[in-house]
């Protein structure tokens, strides 16, 4: 039983009445907010959007972590993992105060819940599930499983905090969800919040049973015990009920994580307690009609979004439907004025303790900027261009190892990546950090520690789930990983940016850390693993953001790369995409040289070509650290072969520069573009990855027909290094070749040289075939004069 007193139920259970008939409200309701006078056709909007079904269960929740908040001052936020839980999460938002206090229009009163009303799911309105304008939220509702990943990251390095997850039992059936119950092996109780998640099982998707929502109690106790849970059912149909087992539980499930975070903070322990965890089961449109046309509602499939569809059109639909709001007594709820009645208002926690306020599920206002060493620091001494081979990630880590070091007081950074930091060369890190596990640990492990903030799990979806939950409350951090598995995560990185985009235009909104997404291991350099290592598509991906989130750095070597990471660490609201392989490199650039050439975006490299005082033949571009070493190559090819033919080098290391500059923020102007690639010579471009997207970023550029792309083409297999740059028609001999054919002045000299390319590709093609590795003149090619 409940310490709760019967009193006290029956205002929340109005208080949860008061949530469903403002959720309705929302859905159908245009005018005649409070029914002060008989429905009538034209007070119904004339579509019909949101989603009844899952909202009753969300409105229950919330109405009970508030009673939680009151009673022990506690730090909760809320995130709605069910889609389109919209209109519940606003109806609690707004009964609270906090979503009158950001919106001024829609005030607590009656004309401000007929703004409410019609703002919802209609044209200049809000969208029909939780969002970005939704205060208290940083989770977009429906994103497909991403829920506990979340919740999870908003609760490491937060000791005080408690996130409340709502997870739906149609999400409860997705990937990312199911990897996200193992989160718990990584939350220390010594210097972590909590995550409560709340399965909420009411038997339906859009049209289907669900897996879980037919599962039997024993089966779902044995699989959330299994992932160690300690699992706690509540059920019924009956309201009055299931306020008290509810009450109850949830106590129990409170006391019992304050116990664990107080045994482990006074004695030191971070094993793992077992968790708990409530599965919540009630009907689906739950409180709405029991029947329609002679079809049960409530608790099918029938409910999911609008029970009851012809309200303007059927009479009898109208009657079920006022019978419906009628029966939750807004008379009683509401007062003449069409405020919350205070004995009900005496219900709503206060200031920044309820959770539409907490500054938890607004991070920027809790954000504290990096302490970060001078990237400088990191460089690379680079006295002659493309001598020196170095492997430029582990340059990073060096300045990661430090960036762990100088914020180890603000506990707030951490790194995520599954199972390849010491892979891409970031180990350094291990010299000063742990990766994170509360499981036992064993005499073999490599620094391993339940403090530890390394975060491998083999699994992208937790790894960036993690940290978007950790950047959205208030931190920062960076996730690393191999490029063709980013597009395991590809969604998430879509969802976030949509996220940035609208959190943008909101006053309200303070400022994150930015995404930041580190690929290396990239298709290139997976010449030992295979095709399906080999994929360049996250590129792609960003491409579809709008240009005032959206970046993308190719740095070529580790001096730029120190000054891209440096940049966008600094950065916020932004994702940024940063693609750099592992594996030795030449390097190009000396400190300052990369300093500037980053601060540009992209640059004529003059000691790479030979057009001084003249307008070049051909521009020779390239984008990607193995594109520029083929660039390179091809031009020292031509220097050395054909010196007439006049070749201009450009390096682009913000792909976002080549962007018309009414299309991104980062776009050249068009007279700077043509100081680089001038206005009518042709561009053979290399590029990291397909060909295409370059083709995209630079229509509606001077002459774009002119610019000869190429990149990754779906060509690969386990071979050598040169062998992937060849099968994808990238090598340095096919762009000298296209060089050639290209700049019309040469031509008559050009045939032999051409046969002399192809030659080398053929014997290329031998060579390997015999020695099992690449040339040496390939292999072994620097810069000379």
């Amino acid at each position: 039983m409940s310490h709760v007193d019967q009193g006290r139920l029956e205002l929340m259970h109005k208080y949860w009445n008061a949530a469903n008939y403002l959720t309705i409200g929302q859905i159908y309701l245009q005018a005649n907010p409070l029914l002060r006078e008989p429905l009538r056709p034209d007070h119904i909007k004339p579509r019909l959007l949101g989603h009844w079904g899952t909202s009753p269960g969300l409105s229950l929740i919330y109405v009970h972590l508030n009673r939680l908040i009151q009673d022990h001052d506690a730090n909760i936020i809320y995130l709605a993992g069910p889609g389109h839980g919209g209109p519940a999460l606003l109806a609690n938002v707004y009964l609270e105060g906090t979503y009158s206090e950001i919106y001024p229009k829609i005030s607590q009163d009656t004309e401000g819940m007929q703004h409410l009303f019609r703002q919802f799911s209609t044209p200049g309105g809000v969208p029909s599930h939780v969002s970005v304008p939704t205060p208290g939220s940083i989770h977009e509702g429906g994103e497909l499983g991403y829920v506990l990943s979340h919740a999870f990251g908003a609760a490491f390095d937060n000791p005080d905090l408690i996130v409340a997850a709502v997870v739906g039992d149609g999400e409860a059936e997705t990937a990312p969800l199911e990897g996200a119950w193992k989160s718990l092996q990584f939350l220390n109780p010594r210097r972590d919040g909590a995550v409560l998640p709340i399965l909420h099982l009411n038997g339906y998707k859009i049209s289907g049973p669900t897996v879980l929502g037919r599962a039997s109690n024993e089966h779902i106790h044995q699989l959330l015990s299994g992932h160690g849970y300690d699992v706690h059912f509540v059920e019924g149909d009956e309201p009055m009920q299931v306020h008290q087992d509810f009450a109850a539980t949830l106590d129990v499930c409170y006391a019992k994580i304050r116990s664990y975070q107080e045994d482990a903070r006074q004695h030191g322990s971070t094993q793992r307690p077992a968790w708990p965890v409530i599965v919540l089961r009630t009907p689906k449109g739950w409180t709405g009609p029991k029947e329609v046309d002679g079809m049960a509602i409530e608790g099918t499939f029938r409910a999911h979004q609008v029970p009851v569809a012809e309200v303007r059109t059927n009479a009898e639909h109208m009657h079920i439907f006022e019978n419906w709001l009628r029966s939750y007594h807004p008379e009683e709820l509401f007062d003449e004025q069409g405020h919350l009645v205070p004995e009900l208002a005496q219900l709503v926690p206060v200031g920044d303790r309820r959770m539409g306020a907490n500054p938890n599920a607004n991070g920027g206002k809790l954000l504290v900027d990096l302490d970060l060493p001078a990237f400088t620091d990191y460089g690379i001494e680079v006295t002659k261009p493309a001598t020196e081979l170095h492997e430029s990630t582990r340059q990073l880590g060096k300045m990661l190892r430090d960036i762990f070091v100088r914020n180890a007081e603000q506990q707030n950074f951490r790194f995520f990546c599954p199972d390849e930091t010491n892979s891409n060369r970031l180990g350094n890190i291990f010299e000063v950090e742990n990766r994170c596990s509360v499981e036992a640990i064993s005499p073999s492990d490599d620094h391993v520690s339940a403090d530890g903030r390394v975060m491998e799990v083999l699994s992208e979806h937790l790894c960036q789930g993690w940290l978007e939950g950790y950047l959205l409350t208030g931190r920062h951090g960076l996730f690393a990983t191999y490029e063709a598995f980013a597009m395991v995560s590809a969604s998430m990185t879509i969802q976030h940016a949509k996220w940035l985009e609208e959190s943008i235009k909101l006053p309200w909104r303070q400022p994150v850390s930015s995404l930041n997404i580190l690929l290396t291991s990239t298709c290139w350099r997976n010449d030992h693993n295979g095709f399906s290592h080999q994929g360049p598509g996250l590129i792609d991906t960003m491409l579809t953001k709008k240009g005032s989130v959206a970046r993308i750095y190719l740095p070529p070597d580790a001096n730029c790369l120190l000054s891209v990471a440096d940049h966008c660490l600094r950065s916020h609201d932004y994702v940024n995409l940063i693609v750099i392989d592992k594996q030795p490199q030449l390097q190009w650039l000396n400190q300052q040289d990369a300093i500037d050439h980053c601060t540009r975006g992209l640059s004529t490299w003059n000691w790479a070509s030979n057009d001084e005082h003249v307008e070049p033949d051909v521009v020779m571009a390239c984008a990607g650290d193995i594109p520029t070493l083929e660039t390179i190559a091809a031009a020292w090819w031509l220097r050395h072969h054909i010196p007439e033919l006049k070749v201009r080098v450009v390096n682009v290391v913000d792909l976002m520069t080549l962007y018309p500059s009414f299309l991104h923020p980062h776009g050249l102007d068009e007279t700077t573009f043509v100081d680089h690639f001038t206005a009518d010579k042709p561009v053979v471009f290399a590029f990291h990855g397909y060909p295409r997207a370059i083709h995209e970023i630079v229509h509606g550029r001077t002459n774009p027909a002119r610019f000869h792309v190429r990149g990754f083409n779906e060509e690969g297999t386990t071979t050598t290094p040169f062998d992937m740059v060849v099968l994808n028609g990238m090598s340095r001999y096919q762009l000298c070749i296209e060089a050639m054919r290209r700049a019309t002045r040469v031509h008559g000299l050009t045939p032999p040289l051409i046969a002399e390319c192809n030659d080398m590709l053929a014997r290329h093609k031998s060579y390997i075939r015999t020695n099992l590795e690449d040339m040496p003149e390939v292999s072994d090619w620097h810069w000379t004069e």
